[in-house]
């Protein structure tokens, strides 16, 4: 099948990965192999792909938490390993998959964490406006003074991704921002994302869920075994060959009836 891949550099990206490779200490093989991709300001830019393909290695690439065994990532053209870490931390903000918190913080304790990098700084006076604004935009403003231990485990994804609204960045980083949450609430963050990027942030978000990737992102990358088989717009790049060929699952993949956005349904035998 021919893929969708942009060709050399992605033009206009902020945030940009270039033929990245990475080979864990004492492995054998790359679980990663020259990987590229940009982040563009205005998108909404969603990793998929099945369990182990890489997309969580590449979502660490290029928040620079892991670095790569070869290639590059650049920070509007500048080396992402050049900036110091506080710099970084005032560019882009990282929501991963874990987000333990043992100790019993409150969870307005955790959200003004994310203030953190602007300490010192003028922008402080907007602490506490940003942090009240994080709470209200992930609807957890009734548990501000609840210790973090005590929150099921879709209150803490929430109270994590308010930590990260909280650090007032312009380039959101969301590692599977919707697997701990409700259908309502995995709508609300997605749709947060998507006011974000119209807002001028670039936004790159990690999903399993197929159909969320249809309706929210503006451009996918699909991969697979450590390989970007294909980048471009939702519909173009999850067609039902492409999808089956990568998933091992057959599916239909029809417009939904009321928004014309396409929806991928499994098949199943019998039903």
């Amino acid at each position: 099948m021919t893929a969708l891949r942009e060709a050399g550099p992605a033009r206009g990206a902020v945030l940009e990965a270039r033929d990245v490779s990475v080979v864990p200490d004492g492995a054998r093989r790359e679980i990663l192999s020259g990987a590229s991709l940009g982040i563009r300001a205005g998108e909404v830019h969603a990793l998929i792909g099945p369990n182990g393909a890489g997309k969580s290695t590449l979502f660490g690439v290029i928040a620079g938490d892991v670095v790569p065994t070869s290639g590059s990532v650049h920070l509007d053209g500048v080396a992402l390993a050049a900036y110091r870490p506080r710099d970084l931390a005032r560019r882009r903000a990282v929501l991963l998959q874990q987000n333990a918190v043992s100790f019993p913080f409150t969870v307005a304790q955790v959200v003004a964490m994310g203030r953190a990098p602007w300490a010192r700084t003028p922008l402080t006076d907007e602490d506490d406006e940003a942090i009240a604004a994080a709470l209200r935009e992930t609807d957890i403003v009734d548990l501000a003074e609840r210790t973090v231990p005590s929150l099921s485990g879709g209150e803490r994804a929430r109270a994590a991704l308010a930590r990260v609204l909280a650090q007032r960045t312009d380039i959101l980083l969301l590692d599977e921002p919707t697997a701990a949450l409700d259908l309502r609430h995995q709508e609300d963050v997605l749709t947060l994302a998507v006011q974000r990027a119209r807002e001028g942030a670039a936004v790159a978000v990690v999903l399993h869920d197929l159909n969320s990737a249809m309706a929210h992102a503006d451009r996918v990358t699909l991969l697979s075994h450590g390989r970007v088989v294909a980048t471009g717009i939702p519909s173009e790049v999850l067609t039902a060959e492409r999808i089956e060929e990568v998933y091992g699952q057959a599916v239909d993949v029809f417009p939904h009836p009321k928004t014309g956005v396409p929806v991928v349904t499994p098949r199943r035998h019998g039903r």
